[in-house]
This record gives C-alpha cells, structure tokens and sequence, in this order.
C-alpha cells in the first residue's frame, strides 16, 4: 500500500467522518481520487493535511475538512449539472464528477484549465470538463446549474451566478464574515426569488476575483 493511499484513508477518517459528513458518496470519492495528482509536484507531501494547499499563486485547494462539508450541504445529485467556480487545477471538478451526471469547471488562469483538463482525463472523469471562463460571470450558456459550487471564500456572490442556478438549485461556498469564513447555501426559488442560509465556520483563503472593491477615500 503506497503512502498517499494510507494518507487517504487517515484523511478520510480524521478529517471527513468526523466532521459530519455521512454521505458515504463523498467519502468513497475522496478516498479513490489521489488528491496529490492535483497539487504541483512539490507540494505532494501536504496534499492531504488539514489545511489548505497553494496550487498557483494566490490560489488555494481548500482544506479536505472545508471542502467535504461544503460539498455535503449542496446535496449533489446523480442527475445534477454542476458548476465549480474557479476551478484551481481540478480537484473539486473531479471529485463532483463522482456525484453529478455532469460538471463543467472553470476558471480564467490558461495554465490551471490546461492542468486541469489533463489531470480529468488523467482521472477518466469522462463527465467533466473545464473551459476558460471570468469565474464572477459563470458560463450562462452551459447552464442553467442544479448546483453551483465555489470552494473557496467571497465577499459576496454575484448576481450572475445567482442568475444561472435552476428552479431548486444550490449554490454554495464561504461568505467571508471578517477573518470567518461563513459556509452559506444560497436556494432558487420559483419566480427566482434566492434564499440563504448559513450551515458552518471554516477560514479559507478568498477567491481572486470575489473580493469587495477597495472604496476611494477623500
């Protein structure tokens, strides 16, 4: 048994199962997808501790703890059309992949998206792809999204994304709260009418793209 696959299952065990996560869909992703594929070479060895993993400057794969929670709450389906926002190198694309009929990842790096799509095929997650895209303005014309998933903290989410969930849809990430990050699942209703509400703490690293604007000061 290699080390990662034993890294796996302690990541499992003592960041996953522990942490309320109990759909046995997630666990099993987590423990097959070899999440060390999925960070530069020289960052392997931190690919499975309880904290977040620099993938390219300014960008983060969330902690294993984080990102299952998050996951759980949006309440992925089998027949679901996903979203994942900010895509990073892919890992929450494939690991959605495994729960969804169909994901599209994205993001606005040239280098992350081509990783990213070398790293599914690596995988076989024959159901997803990754297309370069503004991660605040989504992919409209892919949608509309049962589920829309941006593994990381925003200031606030913009209407455009909000726009593209469908009747039912979830969309889900951590609203920052100061140096809180706020798990929040946003609804769409019928009429469009959006809905939100908050399921748990964690401290991820903000998006680029998703902060507030600087305000001027006279």
């Amino acid at each position: 048994m290699s080390d990662f696959v034993q890294a796996r299952r302690a990541m499992v065990n003592s960041q996953v199962r522990i942490n309320d996560v109990t759909d046995y869909r997630i666990q099993d992703a987590m423990l097959e997808l070899p999440r060390e594929l999925f960070v530069p070479r020289s960052k392997q060895a931190k690919a499975y501790g309880d904290a977040e993993v620099e993938v390219a400057e300014g960008r983060f794969l969330i902690s294993p703890r984080d990102l299952a929670k998050l996951i759980h709450v949006a309440n992925v389906r089998p027949t679901d059309l996903v979203l994942d926002v900010a895509c990073g190198r892919g890992y929450t694309t494939a690991l959605l992949a495994r729960l969804a009929e169909t994901v599209v990842g994205i993001d606005s790096d040239d280098d992350l998206v081509r990783r990213a799509s070398e790293r599914l095929t690596e995988v076989r997650a024959d159901n997803a792809v990754v297309v370069k895209a503004d991660p605040t303005a989504g992919v409209p014309d892919q949608g509309p999204f049962d589920v829309i998933v941006i593994a990381g903290a925003v200031d606030e989410v913009p209407d455009a994304l909000l726009e593209q969930l469908a009747e039912g849809g979830r969309l889900v990430t951590f609203v920052r709260s100061g140096p809180v990050g706020r798990a929040t699942v946003f609804t769409k209703g019928q009429g469009g009418s959006v809905g939100e509400y908050v399921v748990f703490d964690g401290t991820p690293t903000l998006v680029p793209g998703f902060g507030k604007e600087d305000e001027f000061v006279f």
